[in-house]
């Protein structure tokens, strides 16, 4: 197994983000790496009648420090409290690639749900991330 230096590892803060922290963890662990937590707030405002309600900034501001309120929560129950961690806001996608480059990631830990039917045919945040990183991508098998 390589020498990882610097794992990223991603959580989308469902209820399976626990299991994929805990690789992560362990990984890290296992290679003495540095371990960088990430977390992606997607928000794309949507304004039936034209307006909004509220400034879309500040909905994304909400969202952000919402998203950081859950992340630190998780990562405290999950003993990653010595990892840094970073809440961007953008395409899932093309910011997990541009901060895994950024970080100089050597591995990326993301979780993967089994896909029947038709899902099969959609293009999963994990498939593009696997084909397109610059680094090893570890995929967690998740329930």
């Amino acid at each position: 197994m390589t020498g990882y230096k610097k794992v990223l590892v991603l959580l989308d803060l469902s209820d399976a983000s626990a299991q994929v922290a805990a690789a992560g963890r362990n990984l890290a662990a296992c290679s003495n790496a540095a371990l960088i937590v990430l977390h992606v707030v997607d928000f794309v405002p949507v304004e039936p009648m034209g307006e909004s309600l509220m400034p879309t900034g500040q909905i994304e501001a909400d969202l952000m420090d919402r998203a950081r309120a859950k992340l630190n929560d998780l990562m405290a129950r999950t003993g990653l409290a010595n990892a840094k961690v970073r809440v961007e806001a953008g395409n899932t996608k093309a910011e997990i690639l541009r901060i895994a480059e950024e970080e100089s990631a050597d591995l990326i830990v993301l979780g993967s749900r089994e896909r029947h039917g038709l899902a099969i045919l959609v293009n999963f945040t994990e498939d593009t991330v696997l084909h397109a990183a610059h680094c090893d991508v570890l995929a967690v098998r998740l329930a």
